[in-house]
């Protein structure tokens, strides 16, 4: 609000014990009642709405053992930055702020609420919530925040993958994700996030160079694709499963690496190639990373530009349009399931794809052909 930007979300505290706001919102939900947190509907939107509270220890590094509920000054002091630990008063219509954020949020400054030591100690995810923080709003960490970042960076092996994830989602899905990867590199914290951080590492400066490079609205999947590129699939699959990625997530970015060269010489992709590939849900992806590659080696966008070109030129039927040839049509030939059977249907497909063939009897007299071919290499 203060930047003069619609907020994402809204989350309310309060003075008003969990009790109480359960009794004037009797449909909530008790996702943190212990912790003096309720989540409220409110036109159809989840509020979360927290009781003022002060920690009083971490055992995990991440959540409160216990707390003790308080006023507003002692709950912002507990928060992790001070341009996260101001409140805005709806009744005065006023910016309630102890922690000096105003300050920081006009200097551009992301900075821990009192001592950064005790602030990560107490949460290690906010190692990865303060890159990510000032990536997004293109601020710059305050030295002292800085320098107990580095320090702590290896306790984020500690947090949940899960929790990991989400952060780094959140961090790589919009334009500041290649100073947000850097960072993570300058830090340390890179080394921590995967089992084996080194193939990454040793490919960091191309990386950064293509995530600079994707689109502003580039897919979680395509910047991870961009961190990972050149790596084999099993590390792909490794370092997705490492971080609890979906199985869409991991499927994606897997055939991201996989193909990654396959757009790089235009001429050399027929029509079958370019529609093959296009019938993946990813082929966007893929398009912007190669688009992303030829910027980040410095070559002129002509290559992006024609495979661009091509794709729009195919209908959307086209892409992926049923077979001429079927199972059924070869088991009329007498073609029974056998090495032979699978190569007669991907050879025929592959031909009408690639408008070699227009219609069933082509495709038909192809398959006789290629059947009795392949038999007498058999």
């Amino acid at each position: 609000m203060l930047r003069g930007a619609e907020p994402e979300d809204y989350d309310v505290a309060t003075s008003a014990p969990p009790p109480a706001v359960q009794k004037l919102f009797p449909r909530s939900e008790q996702v943190g009642a212990k912790f003096g947190v309720i989540i409220v509907h409110v036109g159809g939107r989840p509020i979360e709405v927290a009781t003022f509270r002060r920690d009083l220890d971490y055992a995990d590094g991440r959540r409160p053992v216990a707390v003790e509920f308080t006023d507003a000054r002692e709950d912002a002091i507990r928060r992790d930055f001070t341009v996260n630990g101001m409140f805005f008063d709806p009744i005065r219509s006023e910016v309630v702020d102890y922690v000096g954020g105003q300050t920081d949020l006009r200097a551009g400054i992301i900075r821990a609420i009192g001592d950064p030591e005790r602030r990560f100690s107490e949460d290690h995810l906010r190692l990865l919530r303060g890159v990510r923080l000032a990536a997004k709003l293109d601020f710059t960490i305050e030295p002292v925040t800085w320098a107990a970042m580095k320090e702590h960076a290896p306790e984020i092996a500690r947090i949940s993958p899960e929790r990991i994830r989400e952060e780094l989602d959140r961090m790589l899905s919009h334009s500041g994700r290649a100073r947000a990867f850097g960072e993570l590199r300058e830090s340390g914290l890179l080394g921590y996030l995967w089992p084996t951080a080194k193939e990454i590492l040793a490919s960091a400066d191309r990386s950064h160079a293509m995530l600079e490079a994707l689109p502003a609205n580039a897919r979680f999947e395509a910047a991870l694709a961009a961190i990972l590129h050149g790596t084999h699939r099993a590390y792909v699959e490794e370092a997705c499963d490492s971080l609890r990625c979906s199985n869409d997530t991991k499927r994606d970015v897997a055939w991201l690496v996989a193909h990654e060269c396959d757009l790089d010489d235009p001429a050399r992709v027929r029509l079958a190639d370019l529609k093959l590939l296009m019938a993946n849900a990813a082929f966007p992806d893929l398009l912007a990373l190669f688009g992303a590659k030829l910027r980040a080696l410095g070559y002129p966008p002509t290559a992006f530009e024609e495979v661009s070109r091509r794709a729009e030129a195919v209908l959307p039927q086209d892409v992926a349009p049923p077979p001429l040839v079927t199972g059924n049509d070869l088991a009329a030939m007498g073609v029974g399931q056998g090495p032979i059977y699978k190569k007669i249907l991907d050879r025929v497909y592959y031909a009408q794809l690639n408008g070699d063939i227009a219609d069933a009897p082509a495709a038909l007299q192809m398959a006789r052909r290629l059947a009795d071919e392949l038999g007498q290499q058999a």
